[in-house]
């Protein structure tokens, strides 16, 4: 036990895991060990002679498990970032047992019934005992012995077929992608990009997460672009048959825990809180999106001179950006070195507004020499935790980008939180990573949630940072993306790698004047992955599908947001937002990025009202939003930030749609 890192929490400085100690073979006794030890802890809760107390039971449960926590965190960090065979053979044996002991706690009848006799004056006490309370609900703490024993089989298969869905799904990646032999066929793609996928002889362009692939607005070849959309269009199609068990068993589990079908269960405990409230939104945006990508397909069909296919659109959207707006995005990326967006435009950005300082940690290593450490300070010099970056793809890093937890903060256990990013970006074999403008958005983006992480100011770590309802936790990330275009920021990272020349500011002004261009595509490719979610996750119990393919081509024609030129931002078989996590994830919930984003687009209105990158307006962002977690109701947290509540019309303003 001395040897494994699980079993004691971590020397090091903020309690960051001792990745240089973590072999694969611990994980497994850790896993073991961590379980069996939380279920002692359990039993010694339910067992105590004294009445439930806050104390001894709501408290008591939020201790438990630590050596669990510790090895999940690091191994799910891994198994996303960094998954070897033996890591996904391990995930494969270990989820369902995961899946089985959460069961066991939460279908405890003993610790349920303690937990209901619980009272507490204290207003945050009484927060969370009710974030239990409905915990244990919604887990099926009240149904009845055989219906408990359904549900426990329910969620291990529920598990394992999640876990086989995102398996096959991160080797499509590579075993998908695109392969050719003569470079010319990637005419288009800028040398670098040539470069850093060649590999013996051969030129490897792997598929990013989502259908739209970036190399489709570069690449001349028009064959070559037919390719590529295929290969990802119609990559791991043995999810779908998964797809399908996943939506049925989803639905026959919402059905015994009293719902009418899974889209009802997840948003009841959402600010959404009805499915109705979530299809009056999306309806409000369907029928204006759809008009604006007609009426841009023909702007493009016209630049082409021929009748577009899907694979033409990204292409020829930005020669006519070009022709329009006279700019071209790849102008851009000279100007977007990686190092310097982060120092001089994240780190500075988030300095200007909330006076926080970050110094790079060299002696503080990740799980992979790409990931970078960086100690971030308070404004008045304090330590306020650490944040991890680790910026590149490669073929055991799933795609897409996100933020998770190393260590959350609370005041309960005392620990500062421990915070990373996970960026896709494609490494050059020699010389500066210069990214995009969309690369640029997304790393601002995941920052907003590692702010969210580092200013969480909580008791309890079941409502630490970014432990919030899933409909709005994107919230406090896109607001952060403004920061990515406000002029002083911009001015100060967006240099030339090789000049030092800051961005002309007429190529600014083109960029700005092009920034609605193509928001007709963009609206109508996330509506049809969310009204694509919402059809699998509305089918009732015992109602199956025979035809996977056919019902998502019915599912959109019905949503009206079918348009043959722009397929789903993720169809079925590649959605791994909703059916790579069996019971939770984005499931009936990938509507969350639109929902969130109401909030987002009211609070930019604040910010430029109130004159911007101000410390005061930082200052009141964090305290009223950042800093509360999931502590309080978030949407009154909003009203307390914004003064009032949310409405729709700055968001269709944004996107064009008015």
């Amino acid at each position: 036990m001395a040897e494994n890192p699980f079993f004691a929490p971590s020397a090091l400085p903020y309690q960051l895991p001792d990745f240089a100690r973590v072999r694969e073979e611990h994980y497994l006794p850790a896993f073991e060990y961590g379980m069996a030890e939380q279920l002692r802890e359990v039993e010694a809760i339910t067992a105590d002679p004294e009445p439930a107390t806050f104390a001894n039971t709501v408290e008591a449960l939020e201790r438990s498990g630590q050596v669990l926590y510790r090895t999940t965190t690091v191994f799910s960090t891994v198994a996303a970032s960094d998954a070897t065979d033996r890591i996904r053979e391990i995930e494969t044996e270990v989820f369902p047992k995961l899946t089985k002991h959460g069961d066991a706690i939460r279908l405890n009848r003993a610790l349920y019934e303690r937990i209901r006799q619980v009272s507490t004056d204290d207003p945050q006490e009484a927060w969370l005992l009710e974030k239990y309370r409905v915990d244990f609900v919604r887990a099926g703490a009240d149904l009845s012995e055989p219906e408990q024993q359904r549900l426990r089989e329910l969620n291990e298969e529920l598990t394992r077929l999640a876990t086989a869905f995102s398996q096959n799904l991160l080797k499509a990646s590579t075993a998908s992608a695109l392969v050719v032999k003569d470079a010319a066929e990637l005419d288009g793609l800028s040398e670098s990009t040539i470069r850093a996928i060649e590999k013996d002889g051969e030129y490897v362009l792997p598929l990013l997460n989502f259908t739209n692939q970036p190399a489709l607005a570069e690449l001349t070849d028009r064959n070559t672009r037919r390719r590529l959309y295929e290969l990802s269009v119609n990559r791991a199609p043995e999810n779908f048959d998964l797809a399908v068990r996943l939506a049925a068993l989803r639905a026959e589990r919402a059905a015994l825990l009293g719902y009418p079908d899974h889209a009802a269960y997840s948003v009841a405990d959402q600010t959404a809180k009805t499915t109705e409230a979530v299809e009056e939104m999306l309806g409000k945006l369907v029928g204006p999106a759809v008009a604006n990508a007609r009426r841009e397909a023909e702007a493009l069909t016209q630049e082409a001179g021929f009748p577009i296919e899907p694979w033409d659109w990204s292409f020829y959207a930005e020669k006519v950006r070009k022709s329009r707006y006279d700019f071209d995005g790849a102008e851009l990326r000279p100007y977007f070195e990686l190092d310097r967006v982060f120092r001089d435009g994240i780190f500075h950005a988030a300095g200007e507004l909330y006076g926080i300082t970050f110094a790079e940690r060299d002696d503080l290593a990740g799980y992979h020499p790409d990931v970078r450490t960086f100690e971030v300070f308070d404004a008045d010099g304090s330590q306020l935790g650490l944040f991890l970056l680790d910026p590149y793809a490669r073929p055991t890093k799933r795609g897409g980008a996100w933020m998770n937890n190393l260590v959350d903060q609370s005041h309960l256990f005392g620990h500062l939180p421990v915070v990373m990013n996970n960026l896709n970006v494609t490494k050059p074999t020699e010389g500066p990573t210069l990214l995009t403008f969309d690369e640029v958005t997304t790393a601002f983006h995941e920052f907003g949630h590692a702010l969210h992480g580092l200013f969480s100011d909580v008791r309890f770590p079941r409502v630490s940072g970014t432990e919030v309802p899933r409909d709005f936790v994107e919230y406090p990330s896109q607001v952060n993306e403004m920061w990515a275009t406000w002029p002083s920021v911009l001015a100060n990272f967006a240099r030339h790698h090789e000049t030092g020349e800051p961005v002309p500011a007429e190529l600014l002004e083109k960029m700005k004047a092009a920034e609605k261009f193509n928001q007709g595509f963009a609206t109508v490719e996330y509506l049809a992955a969310a009204l694509l979610d919402w059809a699998w996750h509305k089918l009732a119990p015992g109602q199956g599908v025979e035809d996977p393919e056919a019902f998502e081509a019915r599912a959109l024609e019905s949503a009206g947001i079918a348009f043959d030129l722009v397929r789903p931002r993720y169809r079925t078989n590649y959605f791994a937002h909703i059916f790579s996590s069996g019971v939770g994830g984005y499931s009936a919930g990938y509507y969350s990025y639109i929902w969130s984003e109401v909030l987002d687009a009211e609070s930019v209105e604040w910010f430029k009202e109130n004159d911007g990158l101000r410390r005061e307006n930082g200052d009141h962002f964090r305290t009223t939003l950042l800093s509360v977690g999931g502590s309080v109701d978030v949407m009154e947290a909003f009203e307390a930030f914004r003064g009032h509540a949310p409405r729709i019309e700055p968001l269709l303003e944004r996107r064009g749609l008015r």
